[in-house]
């Protein structure tokens, strides 16, 4: 059994409507300077580390322009930073201080353990083939390197799952076409007239994420429009123009 998307001129009219009304927001603008740009710099250690961290900080807790979460990735310098973090003798409880410390953060014990297992786990085997991978998405690519990305870093890092090793490519730069998909999404998806009904529990389900990942990247297609841009024109239109030059993160 196959599904066969078909987009109609009036859902095309309607995508390309929304992203012009976002279009100047600092969220948009910076995702399309950073992800739409050719010749990629190269990723360092500290930025991998960082966007390592944030992806954690940022699970099950709200992410908005004036949150604690983007007040802590913000932050300088980086309260986790990579030369801090390997210089620990205990990662773990280090990370954990540093969470708690900074206030209003949850899941500070969850996300302590999975930066000191990411860190060992990077430190041991994963930094020479997680960079070539990352160098893939540098320059010209298919949407199938980045679900090939995507896939690596999901069976290799604790606490990624298909959302959040998206999150970490799409805020490194590096993709245009598998972007992180969450209940914002699917929510701007069902008001929007998405064919089928969308949950938001799903998504955990790796083939009902690809599902409605190929849905949306076929909408795109059609409209002329990257999938990492009508994913920040969404982000930006939940937070009410509350995004600003000063306080944008990714």
């Amino acid at each position: 059994m196959k599904i066969l998307w078909h987009v109609e001129p009036e859902d095309v009219r309607k995508i390309k409507a929304f992203v012009q009304t976002q279009n100047e927001n600092p969220f948009v603008q910076l995702r399309i300077k950073r992800n739409l740009r050719e010749n990629k710099p190269v990723i360092s250690k500290e930025e991998f580390w960082k966007a390592i961290v944030s992806c954690l900080i940022n699970t099950q807790q709200r992410s908005g322009p004036d949150s604690i979460v983007t007040k802590f990735i913000n932050s300088q310098p980086f309260p986790l930073g990579y030369s801090l973090c390997i210089s620990q003798r205990d990662v773990r409880s280090f990370a954990q201080g540093v969470i708690q410390d900074f206030g209003g953060l949850r899941r500070s014990n969850r996300i302590a353990d999975e930066l000191a297992t990411n860190l060992d786990l990077l430190e041991r085997t994963l930094w020479k083939p997680i960079f070539e991978i990352l160098d893939t998405l540098r320059s010209a690519h298919s949407v199938e390197d980045e679900k090939r990305a995507s896939k690596f870093i999901h069976n290799h890092f604790k606490g990624f799952g298909p959302k959040q090793s998206r999150n970490l490519l799409q805020s490194l730069g590096l993709t245009l076409y598998e972007i992180p998909i969450d209940s914002r999404i699917t929510k701007w998806l069902n008001d929007f007239g998405f064919p089928v009904k969308l949950s938001a529990t799903a998504l955990s389900d790796v083939n009902y994420y690809n599902f409605v990942s190929e849905g949306l990247q076929q909408l795109c297609a059609q409209c002329g429009v990257y999938p990492c841009v009508l994913d920040a024109a969404i982000f930006a239109s939940f937070d009410g123009g509350g995004w600003t030059d000063d306080n944008v993160v990714w």
